[in-house]
């Protein structure tokens, strides 16, 4: 809980840390790097990480509307998942190792590196001619933009003062929602007007002035630890992760939840896991230093951001199908219809980010978007087939909100509850927990979506006296109701989804750091 007692930002070391905190650490002295150079090269310096996590949020949102452009020249409609699962594998799995790998050998120009293995993916992508070059180019591109994600976080951190972290990272989070609303609408018009390989060539010149900005603008104290990398660590988490993504990518899609490749895999990962937290309590450099969970607040956002990942990524993915097969909305126009999600999230990140700056204080925050997430989420499960687009859009507000109030919070947070040499583990272990998070929240609701979909399926035949299951063709862009079957259960199994997402109530909001 929260106590009126909390520290302003601008009391703290001015590297994050406050004295006597949990941990024990001393605040930390000297100016931060954004301090030792003029405001207008941090500005441009900011402008190009903006840039790096735009590329990493954009690709993804683009390439889905290219996707049936692609199957239809590339063939392989039964690898089609792989398109998207290589490139969340390899960016998840590599969270971690590029947050280790900054902090030990400096973030530039590990940051520069995942900027030209992003671009090196991107190129190769855009040139494959098979369905399997595109997803092992896929993997590639991914393997970058793990270190975009991270990069990018890690060196605002330690580029920016704490007392300007709120206002930095609510524009990082408002370009994060930019892209997921022109993501497909980017997607669609390239794919129409110039082909879908340029879905991929577009982050060629973006890259490149990202590229170009950090290399002469951005200025970081060198540094290189004398520890070697714990390459035991390293494969035993890759392993657990990748194990874990393919369970929530594959169970009740490609294989039976009770399947044994599915079980196989949880057994695996939970083995890796476990293998992992014994080598690291050993390791002199871990991975992932498990001394950052001693911190109350550290722990908690981490836990914050695994259930917001699953709220927000599992509500981007099955809006969308709502409003398409119940709403009569076509692609485009259901992308057009999430901006009432992605809207106020925008705005909520800004504005909370700036008033983090003036004011120091940012304990209502969480509070907020902990009762806003299940309001929202509560309001979303009373949708069925006579839902108007305005009172669905209303709904969707309100989650947006709430999303807006924890977002980029639980970075600035974690951030703020470990020393600068940790940067890099705080930034990439928030976003590995938000992005297995997402995986998780996609997985159950496809599969909770599918059951009930089936269900309400199953009693409509018995009632009717036909064959259990949908209708031989039941297209997404039929206006209701043109098959009075096909948009009632839609509607009746998107409403099942949202009450089974929740977020922390109100009660456990993170304390400050």
């Amino acid at each position: 809980m929260v106590t009126d007692g909390e520290p302003r930002a601008s009391e703290r070391g001015e590297h994050g840390r406050t004295g006597g905190s949990e941990s024990g650490a001393a605040p930390l002295k000297g100016k931060t790097a954004g301090q030792e150079q003029s405001s207008r090269s941090t500005g441009l310096a900011v402008f190009a990480l903006m840039i790096a996590v735009m590329l990493a949020m954009l690709d993804n949102m683009i390439v889905g509307t290219a996707m049936p452009t692609i199957v239809g020249e590339l063939g392989g409609l039964e690898h089609l998942s792989w398109v998207v699962t290589a490139y969340t594998l390899t960016t998840a799995a590599s969270t971690p190792l590029w947050g280790k790998i900054g902090d030990m050998y400096g973030r530039k120009g590990v940051f520069l590196t995942s900027i030209l293995i992003f671009l090196a993916g991107s190129v190769t992508s855009g040139a494959a001619q098979t369905m399997s070059q595109l997803i092992g180019f896929r993997a590639l591109q991914g393997l970058g933009a793990g270190g975009l994600m991270v990069g990018a976080m890690a060196i605002m951190g330690e580029l920016v003062p704490p007392r300007e972290r709120g206002k930095y990272m609510g524009m990082m989070a408002g370009v994060m929602s930019f892209a997921m609303i022109g993501g497909p609408l980017v997607g669609g018009t390239l794919t129409d007007h110039l082909g879908w390989r340029w879905a991929f060539y577009i982050n060629i010149p973006l890259g490149a002035i990202a590229l170009t900005l950090v290399t002469t603008l951005l200025h970081l104290p060198r540094h290189r630890s004398q520890g070697r990398i714990d390459y035991a660590g390293a494969a035993l988490l890759t392993v657990g992760i990748t194990a874990a993504v393919l369970v929530t990518s594959w169970g009740g899609t490609e294989y039976d939840w009770s399947s044994g490749t599915i079980l196989g895999l949880g057994g695996l990962a939970a083995a890796s896991v476990a293998g992992f937290l014994l080598v690291e309590r050993r390791a002199s450099e871990p991975v992932l230093p498990l001394g950052v969970f001693r911190s109350r607040n550290f722990s908690l956002v981490t836990l914050i951001g695994f259930l917001l990942g699953f709220v927000m990524f599992g509500a981007m993915t099955f809006l969308p199908l709502y409003q398409q097969s119940v709403q009569g909305a076509s692609a485009t126009n259901s992308g057009l219809l999430l901006l009432p999600v992605l809207l106020p999230m925008m705005v909520v990140s800004v504005v909370t980010g700036r008033a983090t700056t003036r004011t120091g204080r940012y304990r209502a925050y969480p509070i907020i978007g902990s009762a806003l997430i299940p309001a929202g989420l509560y309001l979303l499960a009373q949708m069925d087939v006579g839902t108007s687009r305005t009172t669905s859009a209303l709904y969707m507000v309100v989650l947006g909100a709430g999303m807006g109030f924890l977002m980029q919070l639980t970075m600035l947070i974690a951030q703020n509850s470990v020393e600068l040499k940790d940067m890099g583990v705080a930034s990439s272990t928030t976003t590995l927990f938000r992005t297995i998070g997402g995986s998780f929240g996609v997985a159950l609701m496809g599969t909770l979506f599918a059951d009930r979909v089936q269900e309400t399926m199953t009693e409509k035949a018995a009632v009717a006296g036909a064959p259990a299951g949908p209708p031989a063709r039941c297209p997404p862009s039929w206006t209701p109701p043109r098959w009075s079957g096909c948009p009632r259960p839609y509607g009746r199994s998107t409403s099942t989804l949202s009450p089974t997402a929740r977020t922390p109530s109100s009660s456990s909001e993170p304390p400050p750091p």
